[in-house]
């Protein structure tokens, strides 16, 4: 049991060095000639400012995946450290009991730790590119049923909560979406604005131009149903493009399958017969 304690403590330590490393290093700017106040303060301010930057593209990747509570970022270090921390710890009980060896234990609680830093990230681009799949099908749909309502003579606004309750059950994520942006329109935005708002919470250029489209029509006074509807048939079209390419690709994802599984057994088939035929006549041969 002497090891993993020596281990659990040499990690502790390394931790608690490289905190005093990393939050203790602009102190140390006050034993060379360095040393005066407004270096300390513009290095702390220059540390706090890198500290806010990793902070916020954190938020902006969890918004992006769909996780907009202001507890997510606290959610997501504790899964981080969930991942790492409970298999490490089934590990030293495991060796304790002497169900693993040292060298196993710690094997698995490296592989863990790891897992405990990379996982949540990969998780967090996987939702990320699954909303986005999802809003590309669904915006062209939407953009046609508000067009025809803004054309009908509704407002952007009331277009937008009638889209929003027609395609709930269709489009359950887009209908979300659209309800938020519908209570910003309230709270005082512009249309433009919202949208743009909704372009970020996705990182999607589609949705990013639609905001720019609907923000120069209400700019210049231009008619926002012919503005959607151009836009729309651009998604669609975008849309359509992108099929046709995954169609294209498609055979080029079969053609290892088709190698390593299909190709081996035609061999076998094909080339078995000659080969046992050849494998006679050499033993007749030599008989």
């Amino acid at each position: 049991m002497l090891p993993i304690y020596l281990i659990a403590v040499a990690v502790v330590g390394l931790c608690l060095i490289v905190f005093l490393v990393v939050f203790r290093a602009p102190s140390s700017a006050t034993t060379n000639g360095e040393g005066s106040p407004a270096v300390v303060g513009a290095v702390r301010q220059v540390a706090a400012k890198e500290q806010d930057q990793q902070a916020e593209k954190l938020r902006e990747r969890l918004i992006h995946a769909g996780l907009y509570k202001q507890n997510s970022p606290s959610f997501y270090y504790l899964t981080q450290l969930t991942i790492a921390a409970i298999p490490l710890m089934m590990c030293m009980i495991g060796y304790r009991l002497g169900l693993v060896t040292f060298q196993v234990a710690g094997l698995v609680g490296l592989i863990f730790g790891i897992l405990g830093v990379v996982a949540p990230g990969l998780w967090l681009d996987y939702k990320k590119a699954s909303r986005q799949t999802s809003i590309r099908r669904s915006i062209p749909d939407a953009l046609d049923i508000i067009t025809i309502c803004v054309e009908a003579g509704l407002s952007l606004n009331s277009a937008i909560v009638r889209v929003s309750k027609d395609l709930s059950a269709t489009y359950p994520m887009l209908a979300t979406e659209l309800i938020i942006v519908h209570r910003q329109i309230q709270m005082g935005k512009t249309a433009g604005d919202a949208l743009r708002s909704f372009a970020e919470r996705f990182d999607l250029a589609e949705l990013r131009a639609l905001s720019s489209v609907v923000a120069q029509s209400e700019k210049f006074g231009a008619s926002i149903a012919n503005a959607l509807r151009t836009h729309g048939e651009t998604m669609r079209t975008k849309r359509m493009q992108k099929a046709h390419e995954k169609a294209q690709k498609a055979a080029v994802y079969i053609l290892l399958p088709t190698v390593l599984c299909i190709f081996p057994a035609l061999f076998v088939v094909i080339l078995g017969p000659a080969a046992y035929d050849i494998q006679e006549m050499m033993k007749n041969m030599g008989q």
